[in-house]
């Protein structure tokens, strides 16, 4: 339902209708004046209130995801390099990826060592392979832009290596699961931001491959079933010589299906990084 904001002309009439009532009859005429103004002045009070009290609720709203990604500026400015404009959103992102890399291949080495599925295990091989290569890429590109880089996890990721250390059995699978794709979650944000702001074509390069790296290693972080989402792997394959799916009775009027005796199913496999790269 549409509300109805009060417009000049019903202000007005209502001004004259409690002039009206407010009129004495065989009274004072001062007195009756006074109440009068009051009951104006309140009239107008509440008139004033009914027109701004919508634009104080809605009017300063904006949507949680108008805020953007987090980022940190580090107050340089924009720098000129030979491979264009550097911004503070630049910087920020490169020093991210590295930071990436410090507590995600430790987490990596954790999921080999500890995890109790194959899927988990699969999930800390790609992100080792994939921050290993990232981390190479943000430490090139930080020595030629002159950018510093840190050399150890922040506190919070620190932290969350230490929940990761402490767990066992299915508890590890679940906490490193969880945190993990809740940082690439966070992340993913950021790169996308960069990607399309930066004027940098050497951190362009590094965000265009860190959004590929990153949206791996959200599914197979996925496909562990631990990481509080729905999981994204395929369909399981079925043993050899029985069909995947119940195959419907093939009608006589449809022609058989043809086989193509040159390209065979191959059974399909997981690739580590290494073997896509």
């Amino acid at each position: 339902m549409r509300s109805v904001r009060p417009t000049h002309a019903t202000t007005a009439g209502l001004i004259r209708t409690l002039a009206r009532w407010t009129r004495p009859e065989g009274g004072r005429p001062a007195a009756g004046r006074a109440v009068g103004t009051w009951l104006v002045v309140g009239a107008l009070a509440a008139t004033l209130v009914a027109l701004l009290v919508p634009v104080s609720l809605f009017g300063s709203a904006r949507p949680a995801a108008a805020a953007g990604p987090a980022w940190s500026d580090d107050g340089a400015g924009v720098q000129n390099t030979a491979f264009g404009p550097l911004s503070a959103l630049d910087r920020d992102f490169v020093r991210k990826v590295r930071l990436a890399g410090l507590w995600e291949k430790p987490a990596g080495r954790l999921a080999q060592e500890r995890g109790t599925t194959e899927d988990v295990r699969v999930a800390g091989e790609h992100l080792i392979g994939g921050h290993t290569e990232l981390d190479r890429r943000s430490l090139d590109a930080g020595r030629v832009l002159g950018i510093s880089l840190p050399d150890r996890p922040s506190a919070q990721q620190q932290g969350w290596l230490d929940q990761m250390d402490a767990a066992r059995g299915t508890a590890f699978d679940r906490t490193f699961a969880q945190l993990v794709r809740a940082a690439h979650g966070k992340v993913f944000g950021l790169v996308a931001l960069v990607r399309d702001r930066t004027g940098n074509s050497l951190v362009r390069e590094l965000a265009t491959r860190a959004n590929t790296v990153v949206l791996d290693h959200i599914t197979v972080l996925e496909n562990t079933g631990q990481a509080g989402v729905p999981h994204t792997d395929p369909r399981p394959a079925s043993p050899a010589g029985t069909p995947a799916m119940p195959q419907a009775p093939a009608s006589p009027h449809d022609p058989a299906p043809s086989q193509d005796p040159a390209s065979p199913q191959a059974p399909a496999r997981q690739h580590s990084y290494e073997e896509v790269k």
